[in-house]
């Protein structure tokens, strides 16, 4: 019988392969086509999950004291879905009682068994895709994409990475140390990995597979049982990963409760409990710094991995394509309606104007160009709904609402016809209004910010993303000397710059196997997607020796 590991060999070689490389490179494809996934793929995905809801969710052998879920579409329905709840104590026990088992096994083994989750994650892709949306809002294009196929990456690629890092020194050796005259030393030197403990990944509402998906692939692969804490408000696709994991770990024979859920209700939630306990010996969190100082705080001996809250930048300071960098920036301020961790939201354009292939533009004038952009963009309703998507919590509806106060309003948000929506809101501040500004207003908001000139715009971008953290940071310039001292001045800040994007690529998007996400050098992370310092303490090296023959 061929072994997981075997079956899936070829891709990981080309994972490891594609690290290395940092080239374009992805088994799974992003395209939502019949041709790829199956012809009756689309129409299978809506029948599952339409029989999913209004009915208990099935996680065979669960910890189970009682029933939660109250999850309801940002696009109208209520799911109807429960899922199976336990106390701490009890997910700590099954976990506990799982890890040695799951310890014991190759990294062959347990690397085998990730690749068999995540490629049959792919296979119901279409059901992720349903499930996402209807948790998170995105639009059902960009939650197939993001949900299923980008978020498959992402947790290949830390498979592929803990796979290497695992392999990097060997697990015997002999060693041998001459003496001289008298007979060497001769030792036999035996290596064995050793798994951190219990992990637990929190995941977020807005992207709960992509943001989840590397935690739990690396702390899986190298050896450690995982609880899986989803928001209340989008339980339903960590539940279908979680039921997926499970059912490959029981076939490879494996105890079920290597990976398990901790589904809770709002109000309700046992994140803090699951946080302070003793066991707990990795947390992956994405979310609210407030929340991530409180676990950082709290999480006593445990390693902690973060993506929390940061303020992404964009600098205008010239350009030679004018209306393709007001296009670019349309599209990235309205996808998700800026809830992506990578959506911009300050625009720092000297007070002054710009230098364009259209000629100097005043600051008035590249503000109407922007929000010219935007309603172009989202003219029609149908794109509009399809790239906006709905509102995932309706705290940052009232957040939109609240923000017209905060500045001279360029473009006023509006509300789409489908969902929870609302279209960005442009605002015009000035730099000295650093109170308005510097804090992460998340959803459809951005500030058009005038500033003395170019350099003064960049150096407040990258000293606000030092000083409160960034993931992604944006320049259009033509000065070549100015761009060199912009790629320092970010560098030095610790995020991401992206240089004079137009066309069909944007700053909110992050490539797997290609672009590290987020640096953990500023406040925004303490964690990069997916380094070798991502996996690497996830485990340690045990040796044992003793003397041998000659």
């Amino acid at each position: 019988m061929t072994s997981l590991f075997d079956r899936h060999h070829a891709v990981l070689d080309a994972a490891v392969a594609a690290l290395t490389d940092r080239g374009f490179w992805s088994p799974f494809s992003e395209v939502p086509s019949g041709k790829i996934y199956g012809e009756t793929a689309r129409e299978d995905g809506a029948a599952a999950y339409a029989a999913l809801l209004n009915t208990p969710f099935a996680l065979p052998g669960h910890p189970e004291s009682g029933r939660v879920g109250a999850e309801l579409s940002p696009w109208g329905p209520a799911l109807g879905i429960t899922y199976p709840a336990a106390d701490v104590p009890s997910l700590i026990a099954a976990a506990k009682a799982a890890a040695g088992a799951w310890a014991a096994a190759t990294p062959e083994a347990r690397v085998g068994v990730c690749l068999e989750i995540l490629a049959r994650l792919n296979r119901i892709s279409f059901t992720m895709a349903h499930a996402v949306s209807h948790t998170t809002g995105q639009a059902f294009a960009m939650a197939f994409q993001a949900g299923g196929p980008h978020a498959q990456d992402r947790g290949l690629e830390a498979v592929a990475m803990a796979w290497a890092e695992m392999i990097r020194f060997p697990a015997t050796a002999r060693w041998e140390k001459p003496q001289g005259k008298a007979a060497p030393i001769l030792l036999e030197k035996h290596w064995t990995l050793v798994p951190r403990g219990v992990a637990l990944v929190i995941g977020c509402q807005t992207f709960p597979t992509w943001n989840s998906y590397p935690g739990l692939f690396a702390s899986l692969a190298t050896g450690n049982p995982v609880i899986v804490k989803p928001h209340p408000a989008a339980v339903l696709p960590l539940a279908l990963t979680v039921q997926v994991a499970r059912a490959v770990l029981v076939e490879a024979g494996f105890p079920a409760d290597v990976v398990l859920l901790a589904a809770d209700a709002a109000g309700a939630e046992i994140t803090q409990d699951l946080v302070r306990h003793k066991d707990v010996a990795i947390i992956d969190y994405t979310g609210s710094t407030a929340f991530g100082d409180w676990v950082r705080r709290h999480a006593g001996e445990a390693q902690v991995f973060t993506e929390e809250a940061g303020v992404n930048s964009i600098t205008l300071a010239a350009t030679d394509d004018f209306a393709a960098t007001c296009a670019n920036i349309a599209f990235s301020l309205a996808l998700y309606s800026g809830q992506m961790c990578t959506a911009p939201q300050n625009i720092y354009i000297p007070a002054g104007g710009i230098d364009t292939d259209q000629g100097h533009q005043s600051f008035e004038a590249v503000a109407q160009a922007l929000a010219s952009a935007v309603d172009a963009l989202l003219d029609d309703p149908a794109r509009a709904a399809g790239l906006c998507g709905a509102i995932a919590n309706p705290a940052t509806l009232a957040r939109v609402t609240a923000a017209r106060s905060l500045g001279r309003v360029i473009r006023d948000s509006t509300a789409l016809p489908e969902g929870r929506s609302a279209t960005p809101l442009m605002l015009a501040v000035r730099a000295d209004e650093t109170g308005v500004y510097e804090a992460e207003c998340f959803g459809p908001i951005s500030f058009l910010i005038a500033v003395p000139d170019a350099d003064t715009g960049i150096a407040l971008a990258a000293d606000l993303a030092r000083r409160k953290g960034a993931i992604t940071a944006a320049l259009y310039d033509t000065d070549e000397d100015r761009i060199a001292r912009a790629i320092d001045a970010f560098a030095q800040a610790g995020v991401n710059l992206s240089i004079n994007l137009t066309g069909n690529i944007f700053v909110n998007q992050s490539a797997a196997f290609s672009d590290f996400h987020v640096t953990g050098a500023n406040p925004a992370g303490n964690a990069s997607l997916t380094d070798t310092a991502f996996v690497a303490s996830r485990f340690r090296r045990a040796m044992w020796r003793r003397p041998t023959a000659a």
